[in-house]
């Protein structure tokens, strides 16, 4: 067991504690960025003027008659901008574009001394456009050839041979949806300066160092001019890691030009038209099987919608590719990745970062293949899981697999499957209007960053006279319990209670050089660098302790804030004791900690290697039941095993996984993103602008029984105390929930009947896919006379 996984007796970490915020969410005391205008004297607020085509040249921007509306103080256009007017990391994202490449693209910004003052002078800027023809759809940029950054290519075996040798050969065409992150704070910044020209920017971004670079490149100033602080993110998922940057950058140019603090902040149908969201993909496949059902072969070419600029596709993209083998082993394997380019918002990272994409596509194949090779769909899913000694496609071997036939059986077991699918088939025999079904799928899910240099993470922890505790780690908390387990691994690795330690804010001047709180990686980076610096500390300690008690320092023992020795029955210290006597003999009571992963090696452009530190399992089966007239279905039952390792935090960790899989489900199944594809005025204009017209999961599509476990005896060696990461791979677990809607719309068909299910799968869409799977049963009931609302 490595000293990093090592967990001793008496650990604060595995104690299922509550959020170290919950109850300053509850009672609305928790402060987020926008919370600190009202703090703030002379605050400006910012208004976008934003694009009405989806693709234009400007011609002429007139900002003079913004001047004339009262309180308004300033426009900012890119002649103010001092340093580099872009904000991608691709350098093709202009903070002022000079052509807009999407309907909402801000063009410019009004100052005001109120947000109505800044509202009315934005509605009087005058712009001049030029149309220019657009690309709405990503079969539209397909058709045209326009794509974006590089091609990829995975290649092992030998496809061609192994598809002409194989018994069975199925190919099809899948197209699917992106997401909206929809959290419930939208984009804010707040910056003001000082009398030397120093900016400090508060703003809601999952990434502060990399907010800190972009704000100096667009002011024209070295990083350290620039300190950026996130309190806390009312949600992020990926939405919060780029495309925070560039309303930063703009509070920081308002404030450099005026000497006032400045607030951006959107309101939800700005930040609905103006940001990313997950990359819809078009999929091509053909996929080979033996005599029993085995994959040997798969061919597919994935194409992701990345919108009007690069942003992050391309790493996107490199992770889709990776995950199309979901937790299935496939010898032989070719998968085509491009990026198709569209004149909509520029796509970003959501929750899973690609991982989901690429693992639908094999989940929509086997689901639409397994009528088709006489087999049941979890039968099918079974036979195809990994199995000890076998490697992914890109060569990494995939340790722990037995772990996902221990979920597997898990989930039967605990979910009682077997009877329940006998109860289901006695039902749907009895009802001809309604069918049930259950289904089951696995979840492997590779953690890392993709880029090995963002695999490492920074903490700054100070011990204080009195012996409480403040910890800065490089991590943002957006809801998902970081903190908390942050707190809990920091208590256990000095041996304190968790009530003696503190968490700062998440700032650039106390930890620098910090990646993304994302790829599920912020528990294990942050945990781990906050681990070294304690133990650097207690490392100290204990010759402190070690001479005060009169023995060896390698027998000192520090728990629950008592240092003793090896044996209980001998003198014991109060930590607040050997705190105050290390002070008092000049020993450093603070230190700073690192951890880089290590075992990480990979070649992009041959896509081989190991990439990722670890693998996270689970399995989910759920079971649904579907009306015959209208597609509408209720969401009866889910079971659930994951594998988090040894937990840090059980009861953050199953709400994470409650959570993950409730968004994936919203993706799958309710979330339908939809831009106007006509030849109008509006061409290119988001639709779905609110949640009147975007519909996100309730109370109302959660299942009746819920039951999540965690694996157990699933230590991961070579990870902070054992655990796993939790935050992305619960929403892979939801392809079961569109898995069961394929079944319940087969099952009104004929025995083998496979269908081709849209997603999301809203009622709309699996309506249609049972009415094709009716008429191939020839039903003596005419549904054609029945008039459905939304149709």
């Amino acid at each position: 067991m490595s000293q990093l996984s090592e967990r001793p007796r008496q650990a604060v970490v595995g104690l299922p504690l509550p959020h170290e915020s919950a109850a300053l969410h509850v009672t609305g005391e928790a402060l987020y960025t926008d919370d600190l205008t009202g703090r703030t004297h002379g605050v400006l607020h910012a208004w976008p003027v934003q694009s009405p085509h989806a693709h234009a040249r400007i011609v002429a921007l007139r900002v003079k008659s913004a001047y004339d509306v009262p309180g308004v103080v300033r426009v900012l256009t890119a002649e103010d901008v001092p340093g580099i007017n872009d904000t991608g990391v691709k350098h093709d994202e202009p903070l002022f574009p000079a052509e807009v490449m999407f309907h909402g693209h801000a063009v410019c910004w009004v100052l005001g001394e109120t947000l109505e003052a800044a509202r009315l002078g934005a509605a009087a800027v005058e712009i001049d456009y030029q149309e220019l023809p657009s690309l709405v759809t990503i079969r539209e940029a397909i058709a045209a050839g326009n794509f974006l950054g590089s091609d990829l290519r995975l290649e092992n075996g030998n496809v061609e041979v192994a598809l002409a040798a194989a018994p069975q050969v199925f190919q099809g065409e899948f197209e699917f949806a992106g997401q909206e992150h929809f959290y419930l704070e939208t984009n804010s910044s707040l910056a003001m300066i000082d009398e030397g020209g120093q900016v400090f920017v508060q703003s809601s971004t999952q990434h502060p160092s990399q907010t800190q670079e972009i704000v100096a490149k667009v002011l024209g100033v070295a990083s350290h001019a620039v300190t950026v602080q996130c309190l806390r993110m009312g949600g992020a998922f990926g939405g919060k890691e780029m495309q925070s940057h560039g309303f930063a950058a703009i509070a920081a140019l308002g404030t450099r030009m005026t000497g006032r603090p400045v607030r951006v902040r959107l309101n939800r149908t700005q930040d609905l038209t103006m940001t990313g969201k997950r990359h819809g993909f078009h999929s091509q496949w053909r996929a080979g099987f033996d005599d029993e059902g085995r994959l040997v072969a798969l061919d597919a070419t994935l194409t992701a919608d990345g919108g009007w600029s690069l942003d992050m596709s391309e790493p996107v993209l490199a992770r889709a590719i990776c995950h199309v083998d979901n937790g299935y082993w496939i010898p032989n394997v070719r998968v085509d990745g491009r990026i198709a380019k569209t004149n909509k918002t520029s796509q970003t990272a959501f929750r899973g970062f690609g991982g989901p994409q690429g693992m639908l596509v094999v989940e929509d194949l086997l689901g639409r293949c397994a009528p088709l090779l006489g087999l049941d769909a979890m039968e099918l899913r079974r036979r195809n899981l990994y199995k000890p000694n076998q490697t992914t496609p890109y060569g990494q071997p995939v340790r722990h697999a037995e772990r996902l036939e221990s979920c597997w059986s898990g989930v039967l077991d605990s979910g009682e499957v077997e009877r329940r699918k006998a109860e289901i088939e006695g039902f749907n025999a009895t009802h001809p209007l309604t069918k049930r079904a259950l289904a089951m799928t696995p979840v492997k899910f590779g953690i890392a960053f993709n880029l090995a240099a963002l695999n490492q993470a920074g903490a700054l922890v100070h011990v204080y006279r009195d012996g409480s505790v403040l910890i800065n780690h490089g991590g943002t908390e957006m809801g998902q319990g970081l903190h908390t387990k942050m707190l809990q691994v920091a208590a256990t690795a000095l041996g304190v209670p968790p009530a003696r330690v503190r968490l700062a804010p998440t700032r650039t001047d106390k930890v620098p050089n910090t990646s993304a709180t994302a790829a599920s990686a912020g528990a294990d980076l942050n945990g781990a660098a906050i681990k070294n610096a304690c133990e650097q500390i207690r490392e100290r300690l204990v010759y402190v302790a070690g001479g005060k008690l009169g023995i060896s320092p390698q027998d000192v023992r520090f728990a629950d804030g008592w240092v003793r020795g090896l044996t209980f029955g001998g003198e014991t210290l109060t930590w607040e004791e050997v705190v105050s006597a290390a002070y008092f003999q000049r020993v450093q009571l603070w230190a700073a900690g690192f951890h880089r992963t290590e075992g990480l090696h990979w070649d992009a452009v041959a896509m081989r290697g190991e990439p990722f530190k670890y693998f996270a399992y689970g399995v989910a089966a759920s079971e649904v039941e579907v009306d015959g007239f209208t597609g509408a279905y209720t969401l009866r039952r889910v079971d659930i095993v994951h594998d988090v390792g040894d937990s840090l935090s059980p009861l953050i960790d199953i709400g994470q996984i409650e959570g993950g899989f409730v968004q994936g489900a919203g993706w799958l199944t309710l979330e339908d993103l939809r831009w106007d594809e006509s030849d109008g005025p509006d061409r290119g204009r988001l639709a779905t602008q609110a949640a009147s017209t975007y519909k996100l999961p309730s109370f109302s599509e959660m299942p009746e029984a819920f039951n999540v476990q965690l694996l157990e005896k699933a230590h991961e060696d070579g990870s902070v105390y054992g655990s796993k990461a939790v935050g992305e791979p619960p929403l892979m677990l939801a392809f079961s929930v569109r898995e069961a809607l394929r079944q319940a719309a087969a099952a009104f068909g004929p025995p083998g009947t496979s269908v081709d299910l849209g997603c999301p799968a809203t009622p709309e869409v699996v309506y249609w896919a049972l009415e094709k799977a009716r008429a191939a049963n020839h039903l003596s009931i005419d549904l054609s006379r029945v008039e459905l609302s939304g149709m």
